[in-house]
């Protein structure tokens, strides 16, 4: 793996991005009155996800541990959105397959990279 210089250089940032494209796609068949409701909600939690992964990666540790649990938080959100979504029938199988999958990924990438910064934090302050 090369060398991260970037927030654009993690996984958890470009499938989070994947993810956002997603949602963006598959909310622009929601019913007219979901417009404002469920589909804003379900992007502003999937624009959430990277954006908090970003601008985490420009801190020091302590601010970006936070960044990526407000990004999870996000995730969350964004999981019982599209569960409702599902329930409500504005998502196609096709839609709620892929959104399921990405879904899952991002989440563990976010948790990985919040449990990498975690420990280099711990060993920054135990050499």
């Amino acid at each position: 793996m090369g060398k991260i210089l970037s927030f654009r250089d993690l996984i958890a940032w470009q499938k989070a991005m994947d993810l956002a494209d997603a949602i963006y796609d598959a909310t622009e068949n929601f019913p007219p009155r979901e417009r404002l409701g469920l589909a804003y909600q379900m992007r502003k939690s999937a624009v959430s996800i990277p954006s908090n992964i970003a601008e985490g990666h420009r801190r020091r540790t302590p601010s970006y541990v936070h960044f990526l649990e407000i990004a999870l938080g996000s995730h969350g959100e964004l999981d019982t959105q599209c569960e409702l979504a599902t329930r409500r029938k504005f998502l196609s199988e096709r839609d709620v397959r892929r959104l399921s999958d990405l879904l899952a990924e991002v989440g563990r990438l976010t948790h990985g990279l919040l449990r990498s910064v975690e420990t280099s934090a711990q060993d920054q302050t135990n050499p």
